[in-house]
């Protein structure tokens, strides 16, 4: 099993590093979990080690502002770094490998000419709001799985349509890798855990509270016998507007196919984004039984 709790993770910044220890590790019969992050961690990228911790024998680490699911007027080049305090979080945690590399070593001929296309699924939502965004998404996650080759990959439930088309798209490519999904980290206030939330004031932060109530008002009306999918939507909007928070979108969709349902039913979820300032958040409540 890992030593990486006593010795801390391996950095390596070249695909060819990857492959020599990920090699190395196969050889030894090893199982391996892959986490793919932008960085920047907290300890909802934790609980994603943690759950790799338990499926494998080994757990590596991407480390990849990726600019290709950055549209031109997205945060890319504000968006939060910090390599030695991530260093720090993964090696306490337990991680063996980190990679981080260069957008030159991910994409040493510049933007790849051949993408992974979303299809359907990222029709709506996210990929209706960000055109491209998924496409990135998919293309540097497929480049991934190809260097790695890992066993399973572990995601947040927090981008809820973004697993979802990562596990089609290991399906439908016969990527053979296992995608598991791990459930939202909230901060004690309800705050879904997000890099990004560093960008918030303090003012900003009350404000955006009003996604994770909204979704415990439509979470909650469910419990209570609620399953005009409508009803549900009308809850989540308003709990935003109370706040005076505009919805970019508030949905209630099919778990698999992410369209929209006329009745709520037990893994139906309830989807939020909204702009509050300058950042953009988005969370989700999958509702239970």
């Amino acid at each position: 099993m890992s030593t990486a709790l006593d010795a801390g993770p391996r950095l390596v910044h070249t695909r060819a590093e990857v492959r020599e220890q990920v090699a190395a590790w196969r050889a030894a019969g090893e199982r391996v979990a892959l986490v793919p992050t932008m960085g920047y961690l907290h300890e909802g990228h934790m609980s994603l080690v943690d759950r790799a911790r338990e499926m494998a024998d080994r757990v590596a680490m991407s480390v990849f502002v990726n600019p290709l699911q950055f549209a031109p007027s997205d945060d890319l080049d504000r968006y939060p770094r910090d390599l030695d305090r991530d260093l720090a979080m993964a090696g306490a945690r337990g991680v063996d490998l980190v990679f981080a590399p260069d957008p030159r070593e991910m994409y040493p001929r510049g933007t790849p000419q051949v993408l992974v296309e979303p299809g359907p699924l990222a029709a709506r939502m996210e990929g209706a709001i960000r055109p491209g965004h998924f496409r990135g998404v998919l293309t540097v996650v497929a480049k991934l799985f190809g260097l790695f080759r890992p066993d399973v990959a572990v995601f947040g439930q927090k981008d809820y349509q973004q697993a979802a088309l990562i596990r089609r798209m290991s399906v439908d490519l016969d990527m053979g890798v296992w995608v598991e999904v791990a459930p939202i980290v909230r901060d004690p206030d309800g705050l879904a855990m997000s890099s990004r939330n560093v960008y918030l004031s303090p003012d900003e932060r009350a404000l955006a509270l009003a996604l994770s109530r909204g979704l415990r008002r439509g979470r909650d009306l469910f419990a209570a016998g609620e399953r005009d999918a409508g009803a549900l939507r009308a809850a989540l909007r308003g709990a935003l507007g109370t706040a005076g928070v505009q919805a970019e979108y508030a949905e209630a969709v099919d778990p698999d196919t992410l369209e929209p349902v006329a009745a709520a039913a037990p893994g139906t979820v309830l989807l939020v984004a909204a702009r509050v300032g300058s950042t953009r958040l988005i969370d989700n409540e999958v509702l239970a039984g």
